[in-house]
């Protein structure tokens, strides 16, 4: 019998004011999610830095991409960018980039700037586009969401929730996407 963890996760669709029940996930998600590659019809869905500037999933070609979807209100958000910054910092002359995507609302965003200078996040952050956030959180809106694909664009696992358990995996599959694929 295989034990599985319970992940914690906010529903990203709660209020900033609004206090979060943290739910209770039965274990790994599917890593099987239908997500186009990097190189599919899909790549002109991207983001907005919080700068303005525009962004796109097929601009990280050749690099370890990893997508999380937070809100700065979000518990175990919070408790997340920690791990993915020390990621950043020392994986990113390997080829790794870590974007933060806010989903938290139209209130949420302007807080983006003081979480980040709060939270010393090392990585861009922005805004997702609409049929973005509808692909990659459609069928689970429960945040965070983690996203990690291969230099190939190829979705290698996808996360929901965060606990002290999806560390290791977390770095597992990073790794093994950092020594794979074309660089």
């Amino acid at each position: 019998m295989i034990a599985l963890a319970a992940l914690a996760g906010c529903s990203h669709k709660e209020a900033s004011t609004t206090k979060v029940t943290t739910p209770e996930l039965s274990g790994p998600p599917n890593t099987t999610y239908p997500m186009p590659p990097l190189r599919a019809e899909g790549v002109a869905m991207g983001w907005t830095l919080v700068d303005g500037a525009r962004v796109k999933l097929s601009d990280y070609r050749g690099k370890v991409l990893v997508l999380d979807f937070y809100a700065t209100w979000c518990a175990p958000c919070r408790k997340s960018i920690p791990y993915l910054s020390e990621l950043q910092r020392t994986s990113s002359s390997n080829g790794l980039q870590v974007v933060g995507l806010n989903v938290g609302g139209p209130d949420d965003r302007v807080k983006v700037p003081a979480f980040a200078a709060e939270l010393n996040i090392p990585y861009p952050l922005g805004f997702p586009d609409q049929p973005l956030s509808d692909l990659f959180l459609s069928d689970n809106d429960t945040i965070p969401q983690t996203f990690v694909f291969d230099r190939d664009g190829q979705l290698a696992k996808r996360f929901i929730g965060y606990d002290d358990s999806t560390r290791p995996e977390l770095e597992r599959v990073i790794q093994a996407a950092l020594m794979s694929g074309s660089k």
